[in-house]
């Protein structure tokens, strides 16, 4: 063990925990006189006259004066924006950001120069017109949103690299975790770090030093924020057990006060796998930190860390059942993890030290940490958490030295408007909006009786306070913040997702084994051996592991987003898998990609030969034809223009092999690539989109998005598959990885390189997804499909 990070790390906790008790004993005292009620109740006086409107009876019919549902992200915005309340909502916000994620004084001019820039350019975002079916999620909350913002800031590479993570560690959440929540934890410090990074940089940076701090930034804020899920919330639950705790808790523990992330070690039993991944990635992560910054200023990093998780670790050992706590034992680890966070997320990017952030920071963190305790009590409660809420609830009968948590709160408010603070209105203002916000949010959703029934318990010893700031609870207005908007906004998309996503996988295997089962051409007694041949050799191409991408988005789209009946379009689904087996048949042929196997087997030349590959190709596309004019429940003329059109994309494709046959051994450019990928690939998907809709008659407006978005999808599908044929495993993929290589064929990755190809297909995705937004109707299996294309394995 390194003995200096040790001894640093060790002084640090001594060091956070002598002061931590000196703030309490100073917090105790103003309960125990009761000096903070009087304080606070002539800031409330003061406070009060922006949030108290006197009636008035022309109110009701001014011009959205009814209040929206924060629900609805939008709308809400608009309301506040009609009324005139959008400007004090994000001044308030964006204050709040600063005083607690970044630790800045409010009467500095800089940060309120800072504060009304950010608020401007939040609001032209906000304000920026939603899409015809964007009814929930606004643009900066999706990954195309996220990537667009790293094309302005220079650093995709880092982004598409922290698309791949949050997927990876979406994946490794266990049940009993809520993954919404540790999702969003993640993101959070995430976008912590990329703020203390970005007020470091300032506005004048150069344009490529922003992009190496910012990408720094980016994968700084994941090593540390991977913590919040794999460390702090995977030890408060129950997913290990006792010894399994123990066992990782001291792995983490050295791993602070070394530097480094010892060997896993011996570790058995159902949660092997979940532990291997983890310790795989804060090995990564450590790794990454520790490579970052010099010797010194990573000690700080690790002895901060230790600082945070000591005080957890402290808390998390508490039992709730034992009634021997004294406040300081409850009180004092408290304030040391919710101030050690904050202070974290500044010294992962190695900024330099500030005795004024570190010390607003260090009496700010206590004030949010009760905050969220007093709304998390009931579930605390029934989890059998320690916190200063619970063990008051549970024992304050039996133990009248408890200090009531409450109060202690609305002492810390009190401290920081005045002493931290300086009595300064702009900070008074923030802080009190916040507490009062807190408290509404509580009411409404505990409802009025359960909030009435906490009140009595927590406010029964301060009566005159208590009648002020009930008052404040049930009348003042505009304390509403924008983080918060955001967060439920986040947990409830990021809960929508994923059942999106469960919808998806399950509509798509539901599909695909629906068509798997219609697909196999009969052999009818008594016909020619020949002919048995054929059928035989078209079968075992299509009893290949095989997607079926094609025809599952066709049933999707045509039964589930046009009502088409399933049994009436099962012809067309047949055609088009027939169809693009055919295309796989001559790409592999000796004279074309020579390839060796396909959909995990030998490829269909390598088991009879050329020429009998070549009749099956043939034979599948007149059967495609047969079974589209098959299509007997639909309009004969729509039929008619469907075979039209469908034999006009087969000549298409025939022409994009054609000139991927011409490219080989040439050096293409990016346009190209593009044309030959859309012939190739694209145009595939496009008839899968576009035949459905058609036997739907809708609009040609529609069509036109839906092609745009094939075409875009497509490219991203064929560079998914150049980057798969370099990084792919082959028994993944079910065909040889490195063919394009070894048949000299100029793809994405050999003409961008994989990191410039990554660029690319994530530049298609947001094309891709700008076309689904002009389409009428909200389809989120197509912007799954277009997920699943950009992170498929094979």
């Amino acid at each position: 063990m390194n003995e200096n990070f040790k001894t640093m790390a060790e002084a640090e906790y001594q060091h956070a925990e002598q002061k931590a008790v000196r703030y309490f004993t100073a917090l105790y005292n103003q309960v125990i006189d009761k000096s903070y009620t009087s304080h606070l109740t002539h800031d409330i006086q003061l406070w009060k006259k922006n949030h108290l409107k006197r009636w008035n009876g022309l109110s009701l019919f001014s011009r959205g004066s009814r209040k929206q549902e924060d629900k609805d992200f939008y709308r809400y915005i608009q309301w506040l924006n009609v009324t005139g309340k959008l400007e004090g909502y994000l001044d308030r916000s964006i204050s709040y950001i600063y005083m607690r994620d970044l630790g800045k004084d409010l009467q500095a001019d800089e940060t309120q120069k800072r504060i009304r820039k950010t608020a401007e350019d939040v609001s032209r975002l906000l304000l920026k017109p939603p899409s015809r079916n964007q009814a929930v999620q606004p643009e900066f909350m999706n990954l195309a949103g996220a990537y667009r913002w790293a094309q302005k800031e220079g650093i995709e590479a880092a982004i598409i690299w922290l698309f791949e993570k949050l997927r990876a560690v979406a994946g490794h959440i266990p049940e009993g975790m809520s993954a919404e929540h540790a999702q969003r934890k993640l993101i959070k410090i995430i976008v912590g770090v990329v703020m203390h990074v970005t007020e470091e940089l300032g506005e004048d940076a150069a344009p490529e030093e922003r992009s190496r701090r910012l990408d720094a930034a980016v994968r700084l804020g994941y090593s540390y924020g991977l913590t919040y899920p794999f460390v702090d919330d995977l030890l408060d639950s129950q997913i290990l057990t006792s010894a399994e705790k123990e066992q990782y808790s001291a792995l983490i523990r050295t791993a602070l006060l070394s530097g480094e992330v010892p060997e896993l070690g011996v570790w058995s039993g159902e949660n092997t796998e979940l532990i291997r991944y983890i310790h795989a990635e804060l090995s990564e992560a450590f790794l990454y930190i520790s490579g970052y910054r010099e010797t010194d200023i990573r000690q700080r990093f690790f002895a901060q860390s230790y600082v945070f998780f000591q005080a957890q670790d402290i808390d998390r050992v508490k039992a709730l059942d034992y009634g021997g706590y004294t406040n300081e034992e409850l009180y004092v680890p408290v304030i040391l993890k919710s101030s050690s966070s904050r202070l974290i997320a500044r010294s992962v990017i190695g900024a330099p030290e500030d005795e004024g952030f570190e010390a607003r920071t260090f009496y700010f963190g206590i004030y949010n940490q009760l905050a969220d305790d007093f709304a998390d009590m009931e579930q605390d409660l029934k989890d059998g958490a320690v916190t200063p809420y619970t063990y008051y609830l549970q024992y304050h009968r039996q133990r009248p030295d408890l200090i009531n948590p409450f109060e202690v709160y609305w002492a810390v408010i009190s401290n920081l408007i005045h002493t931290v603070y300086h009595s300064d209105p702009r900070a008074r203002e923030v802080i009190l909006d916040r507490a009062i916000n807190g408290l509404k949010r509580y009411r409404e959703r505990a409802g009025a009786v359960k909030y009435n029934e906490t009140m009595k318990i927590f406010a029964g010893g301060i009566p005159e306070f208590n009648r002020v700031l009930q008052r404040m609870v049930r009348k003042a207005d505009d304390v509403d913040f924008f983080d918060k908007l955001l967060r439920d906004g986040m947990i409830e998309q990021l809960r929508k997702d994923a059942a999106d996503q469960e919808a998806f996988s399950h509509s798509f295997n539901h599909v695909r084994t629906l068509i798997n089962n219609e697909l196999l051409f009969s052999a009818e007694a008594g016909i020619p051996a020949v002919q048995d041949r054929l059928i035989h050799a078209a079968n075992y191409s299509l009893e290949g592991d095989g997607k079926r991408v094609r025809p599952v988005l066709t049933w999707v789209m045509g039964v589930n987003e046009y009502g088409l009946d399933g049994q009436a379009i099962l012809p067309l689904l047949r055609s088009l898998e027939y169809m693009h087996t055919a295309s796989l048949i001559f790409d592999d042929l000796p004279s074309q990609d020579n390839a060796a196997t396909r959909r995990g087997r030998e490829t269909l030349h390598q088991v009879h030969s050329s020429a009998v590959a070549e009749l099956t190709g043939l034979y599948m596309i007149q059967q495609a034809t047969f079974q589209q004019a098959s299509l007997n429940l639909f309009k004969p003329e729509t039929v008619l223009a469907l075979i039209r059109y469908s034999a006009e994309k087969a000549a298409d494709m025939c022409m994009g092999q054609m000139m991927d046959l011409d490219a080989k051994g040439q050096a293409l450019t990016l346009e190209q690539l593009d044309r030959i990928s859309f012939y190739k690939t694209g145009i595939a998907f496009e008839a899968c989109l576009v035949m459905p809709a058609m036997l739907a008659e809708v609009e040609e407006q529609e069509i036109a998005a839906l092609k745009r978005y094939a075409y875009h999808m497509g490219i991203a599908f064929q560079i998914r598959d150049d980057l798969l044929d370099v990084e792919g495993d082959t028994e993944v993929l079910g065909k040889p990885a490195g063919n394009d290589a070894a048949n000299n064929q100029s793809n994405f990755v050999s003409i961008l390189g994989v990191e410039g190809a990554g660029k690319e297909m994530w530049k298609h995705y947001c094309q891709a997804s700008d076309a689904l937004q002009v389409i009428p109707r909200d389809i989120p299996f197509l912007k799954h499909l277009l997920h699943y294309v950009v992170h498929r394995e094979r």
